[in-house]
């Protein structure tokens, strides 16, 4: 916009006719075009960094959604041990970015493994970063932490928690991120120099592999090596369901994770004010891409939603708000990586094909005795890696070319018509992801169970973490000296295979 603005006194002076003082007058006017062109920049600037902000802001009140998820998903006895957890990991994240993560993952320039530039903020903002892309970044990398939180909850010693959330976000995550969306990344589709992965590189647009893989694969292997809470599967292998002590927290924070999800896929343009230069349609825009995004979300979850809710009353009989929430939320995981480049409609089979295979991976989870609280290696990694998949069939020319500028000629959608090498792609980070995240994961989670480090106590995880590590129960249910004649309600603990009494 600066450009088509800027004059020299020269290309004045042939209009002004030879009139007196024309080179002067000439001067002038460019002078006022200079000041409107400069004025109008650090419009742009600002407008893009005010979006960028407020959807940092919504990125990070999925935090507040996590923390609420995950403590309806657990029993009572566990609930301050989780939000605890919740909170640490955004605090503890929030430093090990600023010191490592930022660096390693858009430190340019760089090589195509990791970033090496702007440790603790050295030298930043730069031309091509402020501190608004700084704190997106680390909100989506406090995401990430949150959702393998989920996986090892209910049995986790605090300073696990600590340690892998740090080494999480300060140098797992910022790694894979660098990968597929820094410019100087190997794989990623907006590498801004040398060949594309397959001349296409692969389509992660909001985060399905970075964020949610990521984050799934270390909490699958966070339970695996810890092993299922006590009670959850009976001697004789049969499944035996510790439900979480809340409906409600989980559905308020399904409603708060949708809310945030309206920064975390459409925010992930990082800039608004931007045209297309469409000469048939002056009003279609970077802006009209942010809404199409916005949508195309909101259809995938809520397809996966219904979908769920109509498959799990097949499957066994009743209709429950907690399948129904957690297909959502695989909607929206699979969506995250497409959102940009696909049509509406399209959104659609996504969400679809996303509830199944969170209901598939359930199944096979509960025949592996396998033990998630929150579902979450199922839900972010599963649906994750099928959204990755669905970009490579589903993603359309027109719209890779407008998101992902610059490479003409690009693969697109195989089911598009755009051939199998977007698809490949795709194919190449699942496996990537998983490779990586197990090789500096799985060694960090084993270490610290050889040290004793990971697992609470047989006595501890009966009583419930929150009496034994956290100095009380989350809910104060009777308070002896209120002093008060109310009638007052005993709770007692219920475990698994206690027969209930009338």
């Amino acid at each position: 916009m600066a450009d088509s603005l800027s004059c020299t006194a020269a290309d004045l002076l042939p209009l002004l006719g030879g009139a007196p003082n024309a080179t002067a007058a000439a001067t002038f006017l460019c002078s006022r075009f200079d000041a409107v062109s400069t004025r109008l920049a650090d419009a742009t600037l600002a407008i893009d960094n005010t979006y960028l902000l407020f959807s940092a802001y919504l990125v990070f009140a999925m935090q507040l959604g996590f923390a609420m998820l995950c403590a309806g998903s657990v029993r009572a006895k566990n609930t301050m041990n989780i939000m605890l957890t919740n909170v640490l990991d955004a605090a503890a994240g929030g430093l090990s970015y600023y010191l490592f993560g930022y660096a390693f993952a858009f430190g340019s320039p760089s090589n195509g493994f990791i970033g090496k530039h702007f440790f603790g903020l050295k030298e930043f903002p730069s031309p091509t970063a402020d501190y608004s892309l700084f704190l997106y970044q680390w909100a989506f990398a406090i995401a990430a932490a949150g959702i393998t939180s989920g996986s090892i909850a209910e049995r986790t010693q605090f300073v696990a928690y600590l340690i892998y959330s740090s080494f999480l976000t300060g140098f797992v995550y910022p790694v894979v991120s660098h990968w597929f969306w820094s410019g100087d990344g190997w794989a990623g589709a907006a590498k801004t120099g040398g060949s594309l992965l397959f001349g296409s590189g692969a389509i992660d647009f909001a985060g399905s592999g970075v964020v949610h893989m990521v984050g799934g694969i270390a909490g699958l292997w966070g339970a695996l090596i810890e092993g299922p809470r006590i009670g959850r599967f009976e001697r004789t292998g049969r499944s035996v369901a510790l439900r979480g002590h809340s409906s409600s927290l989980v559905v308020l924070g399904t409603f708060l994770l949708w809310f945030g999800w309206y920064g975390f896929n459409p925010g992930s343009f990082l800039t608004i004010f931007k045209s297309y230069n469409d000469t048939n349609r002056s009003y279609y825009g970077q802006w009209s891409a942010v809404g199409r995004t916005a949508v195309t979300t909101t259809l995938a979850g809520s397809t996966a939603a219904l979908t769920t809710l109509f498959s799990k009353r097949l499957l066994v009989g009743h209709w429950n708000v907690i399948d129904v929430c957690n297909g959502l939320l695989g909607g929206f995981a699979a969506i995250t990586s497409g959102c940009s480049v696909v049509e509406p409609w399209a959104a659609i089979i996504c969400g679809f094909v996303a509830s199944w295979v969170l209901i598939g991976f359930n199944k096979l989870a509960e025949k592996l005795k396998y033990d998630d609280p929150l579902e979450a290696a199922q839900l972010h990694g599963g649906c994750g890696a099928w959204g990755l998949l669905f970009t490579g069939l589903f993603a359309k020319k027109i719209y890779v070319n407008e998101v992902y500028s610059g490479h003409p000629g690009r693969p697109y959608g195989l089911l598009m018509g755009g051939g199998g090498r977007l698809l490949g792609a795709q194919i190449v980070q699942i496996l990537v992801i998983i490779g990586w995240v197990t090789a500096t994961m799985a060694p960090l989670f084993l270490g610290l169970h050889k040290l004793k480090l990971l697992r609470v106590s047989r006595e501890d995880e009966m009583a419930g973490m929150d009496m034994t590590r956290h100095g009380g129960m989350a809910y104060i249910y009777h308070d002896e000296d209120d002093g008060s004649n109310l009638p007052q309600f005993n709770m007692s603990r219920v475990e698994p295979g206690d027969t209930p009494t009338s």
